[in-house]
């Protein structure tokens, strides 16, 4: 995704926000994102269309794992300073509490960080961060600036 080059060049490389607008999931699921000092904190505001249970009301799972691995996600482009978007190698969900009605909040942590993979654990809550509704752990292929061509050998 040149997008990240793109916001680099024009001074906004840490921009999450611009980030998220390109990314049409996101933006259907109704993404947003802060930062808080160098921790990135997702926001996913209530909305009907994201119930994946009625009788409790519930968000649905699909709704809820993507935001755990976008939140990710959006932490590795802030620690590092990828080319392109991390590719996902694999993801585990914990599924600790129903996700109700509410707006739900997330964050990263990047665990290890090597050359060309990441590990981050990330977690979800909703009224209160010691009462997470999910947790995860992610794998994720990292693609790092190249070296220009035209420096001397």
């Amino acid at each position: 995704m040149k997008i990240l080059q793109s916001l680099r060049d024009q001074g906004r490389g840490q921009d999450l926000g611009a980030v998220l607008a390109h990314i049409p999931y996101a933006e259907f699921l109704g993404l947003q994102v802060s930062q808080q000092g160098q921790e990135v904190i997702t926001v996913l505001p209530f909305a009907e269309h994201l119930i994946g249970n009625i009788t409790l009301p519930a968000l649905h799972g699909g709704a809820v794992g993507a935001m755990l691995e976008m939140t990710a996600v959006l932490q590795l482009i802030y620690d590092t300073e990828c080319e392109r978007l991390p590719k996902t190698i694999d993801v585990s969900i914990d599924y600790l509490r129903s996700a109700r009605a509410t707006t739900t909040y997330g964050r990263a942590i990047v665990t290890r960080r090597g050359r060309r993979v990441a590990n981050v654990r990330v977690e979800l809550w909703q009224e209160s961060r010691d009462k997470p509704v999910a947790a995860g752990h992610g794998h994720f292929l990292l693609s790092p600036l190249e070296e220009s061509a035209e420096q001397p050998t």
